[in-house]
Parts: C-alpha cells; structure tokens; sequence
C-alpha cells in the first residue's frame, strides 16, 4: 500500500449514470469514494483531507473512472482489479472488506455470512459495523451484503436503501428492479 506521507490524497468529482460520484486517490491506488447525493463539503475534499485535481485523461486513473461510469450504465464490471489504499480501517474492516469485494455484481451475502467467510461467526453486527464505515463504496461493493431474509438494511451511503436498491438492480441482481405484478 502506498505510503500516505508520500502521496497525497488527490480528488475528483465525475458524471455517471446515477449522479455525480467522488473518488480520492493516492499515487494510482483508491483511498477514498463518495457514491452521488454527498452534500457540498461534508465529504472526504470539503473536511481538507483532499487536494482538488482535474479528471484524468489517460493512464490507470482514467481506466478507473471509465469502467466505474460503464459499470454504472449496466456494462458490469468486479473492479476488483483497481488498486485500493487500505491503511486506515482496522484489521476486522479490512478483512470485511476483502470478503465482500470478491463478492460478483448479481450476487449478494448475508451479513452473517460475510462473518464467518471472515472466521469471526456470529459477528455479523461487526461487519455492519465496519460496512457502515467502508471509505470505498461500489468499489468495495457493500450494497451486495444484506440481512439474513434478504431484505435491505443500513446503507449508510447518500440515498440509505434506496441508493442500494439501485445499485443492485443495475447489477441485475434477482428480486431488485424486476418488475411486479402489483
């Protein structure tokens, strides 16, 4: 992992098909991501943990930005092979994290599944917990992580659910943003 006395934390703002999404880099690897509906200053450049730079126009970055918007217009991607910038969560959350990025898009596990996948079975309040702190959105994907009946609980990103809900249908995941008889 990049070392953040080296690299400073660079940030962007980008269109995508959901809105106006943030990404915050050091060197090439993702440290922090900001899914649409943050409020003007509340988020990771508005508290100066940040530096404003232009989008890229080339090279790994860009690839990034390019894959992130077409995966957010339906051509699914894992994104699994951006690189990530992890020093910061605990040991726990970064395992969480890890779990649930090998997570496919149109799939989804259960909070308590995620724990034991972690070997910390019957934590699943824990990985709530640190799902609820992940500075990664989409790109550590916690909106596949639901609760055990499959229902949609806790997403702490702009939107809560209905942010969730959304992405999941995007990913074309069965029994969100299928169509109803009623």
């Amino acid at each position: 992992m990049p070392d953040s006395a080296v690299a400073p934390l660079e940030a962007t703002d980008f269109d995508t098909a959901i809105g106006r999404c943030a990404i915050a880099w050091r060197a090439d690897a993702v440290a922090r991501f900001s899914l649409p509906g943050y409020a003007p200053g509340t988020g990771f450049r508005g508290r100066g943990e940040a530096r404003s730079v232009p989008e890229p126009g080339t090279g790994p970055r860009a690839e990034a930005l390019a894959r992130i918007r077409a995966h957010l217009d339906g051509d699914l991607d894992d994104l699994r092979w951006i690189p990530l910038d992890l020093t910061g969560p605990p040991e726990f959350h970064r395992a969480v994290y890890a779990v649930t990025r090998a997570i496919d898009p149109g799939q989804t596990l259960s909070y308590g599944e995620v724990a034991r996948r972690c070997g910390a079975a019957g934590a699943a309040q824990a990985v709530g917990q640190a799902l609820g702190s992940n500075p990664i959105p989409l790109i550590v994907p916690c909106h596949r992580v639901l609760a055990a009946d499959h229902s949609l609980h806790g997403f702490s990103a702009p939107g809560g659910i209905d942010t969730k809900s959304k992405l999941l249908a995007i990913e074309r995941t069965p029994g969100f943003g299928e169509p109803t008889l009623f």
